[in-house]
């Protein structure tokens, strides 16, 4: 590990950083000197900073506070290892840790740790999820007290109006993306495809298929800071909120995913474009906890303003092939690379969370061998469906409760994510709606 800093003598300090349950990253800073000690023995610090609200601070009546003495956790480096920070002018390097009890056991508030734990149930069936994700996100220009479009860089003029898949667009921030490809480039994360999206300033990204689902939402988390970093670094800034603009549709973050065999056989796969039995059960185990983890795919008070029908994301429980308004779509194509497309997710979320929501919905499906009802045709807006939760406190409320969900994460999680959501809905209804959307501009 301590390789690649020997190798990058420039970097001067480096930062090691764990996911909290809204996705922040908490760590410390530490001059490259000490990194020995810190890749090797990890570092400390209490249990409640995975648990902390969107402003950082402490949930006003968690147990890990002050009724544990907010005692430490024990914080060792991941698989990842070092990799370099491009957003910064300092050369420094970021170390990704995850959290542990003293006694060595993982700690099960901890998001990297759910997702872990769902992958372990695919194992032991002989099982492994392949992931892909996109991100969308926006460009701003958050120096006024209006959200704008960026002035492009090429032409010095803002322009004022959706590009879906634009190469103008695209071409207007062509710095910008240059650089965010070779950064991805030098941190390893597996950037494909960028489209210009529907929204004012809006883009995609694809990363790359991964069959290491901790990597691939390792991937989606490393991303998300460097985009934001980078922007930061043009003059304009990068959200990933869900809805920043009223009138244009949101961001989402889709989930590609197909599940192989010990043998690398994809057991989505019948030859076919219909798909297996197994895929269908994995269908199935998405619907069911659909509803339930609505509070995963739709964590904060901005969420839910993306959930509204004919706004480009899903608001029905359903499935269909080959039809983006379902919430679980089939693509076409070759059927080696059958898979399942989840679609309610806004780009807003945890992407560990929303990983061991996915998968560990489609395990429950698979283990249980249950069929979902028939694929939908047409407007799923204006067919008769179960509905996705449409309001924080509902959505709350069902994450607490639901069967399915707690089947997917540990009880301690659970509880730890329902206080943290409960004392932001409490504290947002005291905001106006740009206040909110100033926090999570560049939080989320």
């Amino acid at each position: 590990m301590n390789n690649w800093l020997r190798k990058n003598p420039q970097v001067r300090t480096i930062r090691v950083a764990a996911a909290d349950l809204n996705g922040q990253a908490r760590g410390k800073r530490i001059p490259t000197r000490f990194a020995d000690k810190v890749a090797t023995d990890g570092t400390r610090f209490p249990v409640s900073v995975l648990n902390l609200d969107i402003w950082g601070e402490d949930i006003d009546d968690s147990p890990l506070v002050f009724e544990s003495g907010d005692a430490d956790g024990v914080l060792k480096p991941t698989e990842r290892g070092f990799m370099p920070m491009p957003w910064l002018d300092a050369p420094s390097a970021l170390l990704p840790i995850w959290m542990f009890r003293e006694d060595g056991r993982p700690y099960a508030g901890d998001p990297r740790h759910a997702l872990r734990a769902v992958l372990d149930r695919f194992k032991a069936h002989g099982l492994t999820p392949v992931c892909a994700v996109e991100l969308e996100f926006f460009l701003i220009d958050d120096s006024g007290r209006k959200l704008q479009v960026p002035i492009s860089p090429r032409s010095n003029k803002r322009r004022k109006a959706a590009e879906t898949l634009s190469i103008r667009a695209l071409d207007q921030f062509d710095e910008f993306f240059t650089d965010l490809y070779d950064a991805c480039e030098e941190m390893d994360i597996p950037a494909d495809t960028a489209i210009s999206e529907a929204g004012l300033g809006q883009f995609e990204i694809n990363l790359m298929h991964c069959d290491d689902a901790l990597r691939a939402a390792d991937d989606a988390w490393l991303f998300k800071m460097l985009v934001k970093g980078l922007a930061r670094r043009h003059g304009f800034a990068a959200s990933f909120m869900a809805k920043p603009y009223e009138d244009y549709a949101g961001s989402g973050l889709h989930t590609h995913f197909s599940v192989l065999d010990q043998d690398g056989n994809n057991v989505f796969d019948d030859g076919g474009p219909e798909g297996t039995d197994v895929m269908r059960h994995a269908v199935a185990g998405c619907m069911n906890a659909m509803a339930g983890s609505a509070l995963v795919f739709c964590p904060h008070a901005n969420s839910f303003d993306r959930m509204v029908p004919g706004a480009h994301a899903p608001t029905g429980i359903s499935w269909a092939y080959e039809n983006r308004t379902s919430s679980i779509r089939i693509p076409s194509g070759n059927h080696k690379a059958r898979r399942i497309e989840h679609r309610v997710s806004g780009g807003d979320v945890n992407p560990y969370l929303m990983l061991a929501a996915v998968l560990g919905a489609a395990i429950n499906g698979i283990e249980d061998g249950i069929l979902p009802p028939p694929p939908i045709t047409g407007n799923a807006y204006a067919a008769e469906l179960p509905q996705i939760p449409t309001d924080w406190a509902s959505a709350i409320d069902l994450f607490e409760k639901d069967p399915q969900v707690a089947r997917i994460f540990a009880p301690e999680l659970i509880r730890n994510f329902v206080l943290t959501k409960r004392q932001e809905l409490h504290y947002m209804q005291e905001l106006t709606p740009q206040e909110q959307v100033e926090i999570y501009l560049d939080t989320v």
